[in-house]
């Protein structure tokens, strides 16, 4: 049986006239880029994230760099990042001239470790951006304690004034793996200053090519974020600030308005492969699978298998076994994948920045016996069972040699 990683094509398909048809009005219209198509969506998908303003943008990498520059990001400021994500967290802050200080993530939740925050908090901090990792929103109370202790108040919702000094730190989202995910019964996007949202064409909300979203409750930010996209300018070629051309695609508007139709019922089948998954799982001591948050309602993005360190199978030589893992479920054709193999603080880009191995464990950990198993919405019960069945195989063969 075969068992893509994603299965793009079989989504396609099931949504296919209301596709070819959204897609086709778009080029009758002749209007490609930004237009109607692109508004009602951003209207449609922050009225789901209960959140005042979406602008549509041209990728999630795009939202990322937009949300802090429009915050005032710059040479100079310091933005912390957790060590593990996708490298595109951490473009945000260096294409604002700023740099990224890293830390850990929590070893349950595999998102940022709000203990690890305070103790690197510098008159240099300007924000910290909590990506809401792998579907699972990031525990955001937990990060506002720290901030807390470290003697900042909230002064505006996102916003914390240090209490003596008056230094201001924006708490910033990343949504791009966690579309409609909740936390505390409440929607990622509006639980911070600003937040990115991607949909690269594999996420849970994907478009057909590169885009992406900016969202936020206050209306002047949304009015910076407008400009923005757009060179800077209201008007044409009235040019007020610095800008780029960061603007949405009106063909992917379209697309993902057809889209956003079908995320719920999307998302609970996620929900549903997790649990299979999970129950399928269960009874193997060597893996660890995850955990969904108290807080959270998780929307597996991804869901990332760990191998358990205390297993004494694991303990000689995890990564080793995690990569034969991998390798005896692509040979049954099952595909896998590494989310993420270097975390951020490795990576050859942010050498200068200092940062050793060992510094991270758990982020490192992660990265040596972590791996994905096939999750999207159409994965069937005969699917997650033969993958589930191989894993035993290959445990059950591995003890006996």
């Amino acid at each position: 049986m075969k068992v893509p990683f994603l299965d793009l094509k079989a989504q396609y398909h099931s949504i296919k006239k209301e596709i070819d048809d959204a897609v086709i009005g778009v080029f009758e219209s002749t209007s490609f880029v930004l237009g109607k198509t692109v508004s009602d969506f951003e209207k449609r998908f922050a009225d789901i994230h209960g959140v005042k303003h979406c602008v549509g943008v041209s990728s999630g990498t795009d939202g990322n760099h937009m949300a802090l520059w429009a915050l005032g990001v710059g040479p100079g400021d310091d933005v912390i990042v957790p060590a593990n994500t996708f490298i595109a967290t951490a473009w945000g802050a260096t294409l604002c001239g700023a740099k990224p200080v890293f830390v850990d993530c929590h070893p349950e939740s595999y998102n940022i470790d709000p203990e690890k925050v305070g103790p690197v908090i510098t008159p240099r901090t300007k924000a910290i951006v909590a990506v809401h990792l792998y579907g699972q929103s990031a525990d955001m109370d937990g990060i506002s304690s720290q901030l807390s202790i470290m003697n900042f108040e909230v002064s505006e919702p996102g916003v914390f004034v240090n209490r003596k000094s008056g230094q201001k730190i924006f708490l910033v989202e990343d949504c791009a793996q966690s579309h409609i995910a909740e936390y505390n019964k409440k929607k990622v996007g509006g639980l911070s200053k600003a937040s990115s949202f991607s949909f690269y064409p594999g996420k849970n909300l994907g478009a057909y090519g590169e885009a992406g979203a900016v969202a936020t409750n206050d209306d002047d930010l949304a009015r910076k974020f407008r400009m923005l996209r757009d060179h800077g300018a209201e008007e044409k070629y009235v040019h007020k600030s610095f800008g780029h051309n960061y603007r949405m695609e009106a063909v992917q508007g379209a697309v993902l308005g057809v889209k956003l139709g079908y995320l719920q019922s999307w998302t609970e089948a996620r929900r549903k492969v997790a649990a299979r998954y999970s129950d399928l799982l269960s009874d193997i001591s060597e893996v660890v699978v995850p955990a969904e948050m108290p807080y959270a309602k998780h929307v597996y993005h991804l869901f990332v298998l760990r191998l358990n360190s205390r297993a004494p199978l694991i303990a000689k030589s995890g990564a080793e076994v995690r990569n034969d893992l991998q390798k005896f479920l692509n040979e049954r054709e099952i595909a896998t994948g590494l989310h993420y193999p270097l975390p951020l603080h490795l990576q050859p880009c942010f050498a200068h920045l200092g940062y050793r191995h060992g510094e991270f464990p758990v982020t490192e950990q992660l990265a040596e016996l972590g791996l994905s198993l096939p999750m999207y919405p159409e994965l069937s019960v005969e699917q997650t069972k033969y993958v589930s069945d191989t894993i035993h195989e290959f445990f059950t063969n591995r003890k006996s040699s």
